[in-house]
Parts: C-alpha cells; sequence; structure tokens
C-alpha cells in the first residue's frame, strides 16, 4: 500500500484508510468472524489506519475496533481516527461534550489516545439543523479550544474536522489554522472540492477547499468517495443517508453516476476501483476513506488502489461529462 504525507501531522497515512461508518458498516453489521478477517485482511495489506466515530452504530464500531485491537501485539496494531458529534441543542457546554465523547471513545477503543480526533458536526454560519456556527468551532472557549485542551493532555494526537455544510465557513476553519487535518466530500458526482469553480455543475459546491488545504498544509482524507455505494453498484443497502445539501435525491444520483462511469469506461477498472482511483488522482488528497460491507470490496478496494490514479485521457472525459453536468436533460 503506497503512503502520501498528512499535511503538517509528520505522518504517513496509506492511500485507502478504512472506514468504520455505518454505510459500508463491516464492522457494525456482520458477523465477529468477519469482522475480524476484514480488520486482518487490511492490516496485511498496509491499510494500517481506521476512521470511525463514536455515532457509527451508536458506539459498535468503535466497541468492535477496540475488541479487535487487544488481540493483536502493540507493533502491529493500527492508528484510529474517532469523531465527536455534538448535541447543539442539549444547553451543555459544548467543550464539556468534547470531553465525554472523547473519554467514551477511548473507553470503548480500549485505548489511552487516539491519533486524531475530529468535529462530526458541519459547520455553517449559524448554529441549527445539527450545524455548529462558525464562532462556535473557533471563537474562545470554542471547540478548538477544547480540542486544544485534550491534544496537551495527551488524549489526542492531532485534531480535525469534517468540512461539511458550508463551504466558506469550513475554508475559515482551514485558514484559522487551528486544525491539523479535514475530511472533505470529494468523488467524481461532486469533485468541486478541487475546483475553483463549479461551472456547469449543480451540485452543492465545496469550490477551493481542497486549494485552501494545501496552502494550509492540513492533511485530507476523501470521504463519500462511492457516494454512499451509488458509484460502487447498483444494489441499495438503505443506508445512502445523504450528507450534502444535492445529495438526497436518490434517482438524480443514480442518473449522474452512469453518466460519469460510462465516461470512465471499464477498462479503468470495476465501478468502486473507477470511482477509487479518480479520487487517488487529486494531490492535494492523503488518502481515501473507504466504506465496505464485506471482506470482497476491501479486496476490490486494495487491487483498485494498486493500479493507480486515473490517468489523464479518463480524467478529461470526466471534465466534459461535469461541463455537460452529466448530460442534464438529455
Amino acid at each position: 500500500m503506497r503512503t502520501r504525507p498528512f499535511g503538517r501531522t509528520g505522518l504517513a497515512v496509506p492511500e485507502v484508510v478504512f472506514g468504520g461508518g455505518w454505510v459500508g458498516g463491516v464492522l457494525i453489521h456482520t458477523d465477529d468472524d468477519t469482522r475480524r478477517a476484514a480488520f486482518r485482511r487490511a492490516l496485511d495489506a498496509g491499510v494500517d489506519w481506521i476512521d470511525t466515530a463514536a455515532s457509527y452504530g451508536d458506539g459498535e464500531s468503535e466497541r468492535t475496533i477496540g475488541r479487535l485491537v487487544q488481540e493483536l501485539p502493540a507493533d502491529r496494531r493500527p492508528r484510529i481516527s474517532t469523531k465527536a458529534r455534538l448535541d447543539l441543542e442539549a444547553g451543555e457546554p459544548l467543550d464539556r461534550q468534547i470531553r465525554r465523547s472523547l473519554e467514551q471513545s477511548l473507553e470503548r477503543l480500549r485505548m489511552s489516545k487516539v491519533e486524531l480526533y475530529q468535529l462530526h458536526n458541519p459547520i455553517a454560519p449559524a448554529t441549527g439543523g445539527g450545524r455548529i456556527a462558525l464562532d462556535a468551532v473557533l471563537g474562545a472557549g470554542g471547540v478548538a479550544d477544547a480540542l486544544d485542551r485534550l491534544r496537551a493532555e495527551g488524549l489526542c494526537d492531532h485534531i480535525g474536522f469534517t468540512a461539511l455544510g458550508d463551504a466558506a465557513s469550513c475554508i475559515r476553519v482551514v485558514e484559522s489554522g487551528r486544525f491539523d487535518t479535514a475530511q472533505v466530500y470529494y468523488n467524481m458526482l461532486n469533485p468541486t472540492a478541487a475546483l475553483a469553480e463549479p461551472g456547469a455543475l449543480s451540485v452543492q459546491s465545496f469550490c477551493g477547499l481542497l486549494d485552501a488545504c494545501r496552502r494550509n498544509d492540513l492533511g485530507v482524507m476523501a470521504i463519500r468517495v462511492f457516494a454512499a455505494g451509488v458509484l460502487a453498484t447498483d444494489e441499495r443497502h438503505g443506508r445512502e443517508v445523504a450528507v450534502t445539501a444535492d445529495g438526497g435525491d436518490l434517482t438524480a444520483e443514480e442518473k449522474r453516476a452512469a453518466a460519469a462511469l460510462a465516461a470512465v469506461g471499464p477498462e479503468h477498472g470495476t465501478r468502486a476501483q473507477r470511482a477509487l482511483r479518480f479520487v487517488l488522482a487529486e494531490p492535494r488528497v492523503s488518502c481515501a476513506v473507504v466504506g465496505l460491507a464485506e471482506i470482497a470490496h476491501l479486496d476490490e478496494a486494495l487491487a483498485g488502489a494498486a493500479m493507480g490514479p486515473l490517468p489523464e485521457p479518463a480524467l478529461a472525459a470526466l471534465r466534459q461529462v461535469w461541463n455537460s453536468d452529466f448530460d442534464r436533460g438529455a
């Protein structure tokens, strides 16, 4: 498994990171033998980083990781990143929520610290609808201050955030210099994080985000690289939860996926491999977080990563599709 620099953390991260989330769900929805086999298969292939969150399966992802990590000798254990989703209506101070969430995560993970601890809530100019206000993140006594304290206490090595919500607010967070990493929405259906302008694309814009991360030397974890599975397969599993403003129309997502995949062509691998290789073609991305439903999906992703990034002719074909907004109206 090839590695890439992880921003200013000084770490090298595998190009493919094991996603422990709800959508893929191999660490949540399967039996223990399957979970263990997937976990060890990933480690054997050099995927030594697992990204999880307190909310994934109401802690089940973290509990599974904690059990499986304890079965390994110390020098074989993967690095772990986890996240806190704050209850913004609870009336409880955010710093207290963040601390409690990390302490509970560490208990489930059976660890004394994690390599990376991240804010999970989308960011916006004002708090509401699950989004946290920019001032609540960067202001005095806010999330960044709370995360700094946890890092100073040795409960995490680095701090990051999920760059969802309002793009301008996310860029402000990047440019604040307070965070080491960002999780960025980036796939063949919405490549805007890598663009200066959205052009013809009628999707939520994250334009300028990857450039901001590069300027400020943030490590970038690309998320939703398979668009909740729409790019990887025609089979629907009922967990295609939208995380962008335009992602709720599953039929529209499927049409965009068909146009993008047709443009790239099967000579560049399976659907999932084409989607992964697209993300790996972006040099501003440190790693792609890949959600898995079964062990075969891991093997498919590993083979796709081994093929390397998509070549320029395939990327040019995709740009033509984006310029037509995925042949919208055709």
